[in-house]
């Protein structure tokens, strides 16, 4: 499912841009300032980022320039008051992928949505291949060279979270809160002893790497 951060600071707004986004099949998670947005930005991974710029603490410009330091790819929308062309000059300049200018019609703001979703090659139906691994969110299903790989649940959401975000490193504690929720009996042994499984279930793959980083987490490398 596409993941949306929505960063408004009116909860109005940010209520009716969320409900409409969920009501389109989306997942959509509310931050209400711009520090805020950050840290879920930080602990989480999203597939679109749309944000206000006029918010407390940290503004619209500098939550866009923090993620483009993070993820060059990831679109970027505006929703803001400011109509006028300096401040759309810099949004474009941070690196964001549309602007648009409240008030403005939800139905036009979907539409915006889907367009910059597709540009990013994000589709509802999720299919993902690295080397002669292929994987299909929507039923769960692996394969190499054509033959199916046995994976659990858990093992498939962990490896396709993984290979969704090449280079990007997800610590034990994010991977534990993400995959195992309130299982008390879940530690970061726990996510060691998946990531092992993970790589024996895939030493016939050849398009990626499982990478260990030290003190931190695992990454997926792609070859």
């Amino acid at each position: 499912m596409i993941k949306i951060l929505v960063a408004e600071d009116d909860r109005a707004l940010n209520d009716l841009v969320c409900s409409m986004l969920r009501g389109n099949g989306m997942e959509a998670v509310a931050a209400f300032d711009g520090k805020q947005a950050l840290d879920l930005f930080e602990s989480e991974s999203f597939d679109m980022v749309i944000s206000d710029i006029m918010m407390p603490h940290t503004d619209g410009f500098a939550l866009a320039e923090n993620i483009r330091r993070a993820d060059k790819r990831i679109p970027i929308l505006f929703m803001t008051a400011l109509d006028d062309k300096p401040s759309k000059q810099r949004g474009f300049q941070t690196g964001i992928d549309d602007y648009v200018v409240k008030p403005f019609d939800v139905d036009i703001l979907l539409l915006r949505v889907c367009a910059l979703l597709r540009r990013a090659n994000i589709e509802q139906s999720r299919e993902l291949v690295a080397g002669n691994l292929r994987m299909n969110e929507d039923e769960h299903t692996a394969y190499v060279d054509g033959e199916e790989l046995p994976l659990t649940v858990r093992e498939f959401d962990l490896l396709f979270k993984l290979l969704s975000y090449p280079k990007r490193t997800y610590t034990r504690t994010q991977l534990m809160d993400e995959f195992w929720g309130y299982d008390a009996s879940a530690t970061s042994r726990t996510v060691d002893v998946y990531m092992s499984k993970l790589r024996e279930k895939t030493s016939a793959c050849n398009g990626f790497e499982i990478v260990t980083v030290h003190g931190l987490g695992y990454k997926a490398v792609l070859k």
